[in-house]
């Protein structure tokens, strides 16, 4: 299998064949062929959204009563994670496909399941994602033939320029709840902003969606259930962000470890001839791969506890469901500092030539940065903290 992270860091971008990038060792060529082009411009990666479809991955998680792959969530995140290792906006895109796949699963009923899971396995459905909790700015107004009619906006809607379906949420005024759905990305209302430019994560088409009475059917209107087994969309939801982190740092890692050995030069006064027998960066490179092995192994046990709590369905309690959420989080902290120290100590390791802007290296720590913000990691310590003090499990909440 050819492994791109061995790849050489100052790789010409290449054109491939389309046979080339159907299976998974073929797609990461690919796309890190372009990724660093393609991070300096931005936009909508169109081409290689058509590469990751091709190789069948956007039913990864639809179960194969309905035609997907039917993966185990550990087997789902390790392909998150060696996608973020060449690029990371596209592995966000990937994993919340997944997550939209997951909501109709969970959310909604069989005829509603066979028609939207079905429909992403024969359709090739990529999802974008309209259900940003604390943006209340869209409100659905209720309708007599039990549908609603959808008026304003949302934020932060990953995946959804150049999407086919879209999961939503909207605010009720009339009940005081959040009102759910799917409707087609190109319903009639439906207006998809290009208005993403952040420093980082640029091409996870996650701008903003506007809507002017768009019409859900009442055959779209999905139902959140309140118990363990739906309620772990949501660490659902915050396990592909930690792969996403994870993916950072190995990649950051193998970016400088690719840079180095071919074109790193030993510091003057080291004493050695060559940059890889220099003992400061072999220590550097320890600590580097110590932060993404740890990361990495943290990520993976809490993808295997979920996967054993989705296994148990119905019969899931909350107390298991809580255990997910801890591990779950402890995984997404050492995630979280691992992809922002890997991605700044790259720069240590590989020195003042490898700030030249055409290979944009910064790339990782400005994705982990733009990533690690959306929610405070303060938080996660405490409710750590508080098991580890008192055995207080994390309560349900719109991240845990």
């Amino acid at each position: 299998m050819n492994d791109p992270r061995h790849a050489d860091a100052l790789q010409t971008p290449q054109a491939f064949a389309e046979s080339e990038v159907r299976d998974l060792a073929g797609l990461l060529d690919a796309l890190r062929a372009s990724a660093a082009q393609r991070d300096i411009d931005g936009g909508h990666a169109a081409r290689e959204k058509q590469w990751i479809a091709d190789a069948g991955l956007l039913t990864l998680a639809v179960p194969r009563e309905f035609g997907g792959l039917g993966a185990r969530w550990p087997d789902i995140y390790e392909t998150i994670r060696k996608i973020a290792q060449v690029d990371s906006a596209l592995a966000h895109l990937l994993g919340f496909t997944c997550l939209q796949v997951v909501s109709v699963n969970v959310w909604g009923n069989p005829e509603q399941r066979a028609r939207y899971l079905s429909g992403t396995v024969e359709g090739r459905w990529w999802w974008g994602n309209a259900v940003n909790p604390l943006d209340t700015r869209l409100v659905a107004s209720a309708t007599d033939d039990g549908g609603y009619l959808l008026d304003g906006q949302k934020g932060f809607c990953s995946g959804t320029r150049g999407s086919q379906m879209m999961t939503v949420s909207a605010h009720d005024p009339l009940t005081g709840k959040p009102v759910f759905g799917v409707v087609p990305t190109t319903r009639e209302g439906i207006t998809v902003h290009d208005d993403w430019n952040p420093i980082g994560q640029r091409q996870t088409d996650s701008g903003s969606v506007s809507f002017t009475r768009v019409k859900v059917e009442p055959n779209e209107v999905m139902v959140r259930p309140d118990t363990p087994h739906a309620s772990l969309r949501t660490l659902i939801s915050q396990q592909v962000l930690t792969n996403l982190f994870v993916g950072i740092a190995q990649g950051a890692l193998d970016e400088a470890r690719a840079y180095v050995t071919q074109n790193g030069k030993a510091w003057i006064y080291s004493g050695v001839d060559k940059a890889t027998d220099d003992p400061y960066l072999i220590q550097r490179f320890g600590e580097m791969r110590l932060q993404a092995v740890s990361a990495e192994a943290l990520a993976t046990r809490a993808a295997w506890l979920l996967e054993d709590a989705w296994q148990q369905g119905p019969a899931l309690t909350a107390e298991t469901r809580a255990q997910v959420a801890l591990a779950t989080s402890e995984a997404k902290i050492v995630a979280h500092r691992a992809a922002l120290d890997v991605s700044e100590k790259l720069f240590d390791a590989c020195g003042a030539r490898a700030t030249h802007a055409p290979l944009a290296l910064d790339r990782f720590w400005r994705n982990a940065r733009v990533h690690t913000l959306h929610d405070p990691l303060d938080y996660r310590v405490r409710d750590v903290g508080r098991y580890a003090l008192t055995g207080a499990l994390p309560e349900v909440s719109l991240y845990t």
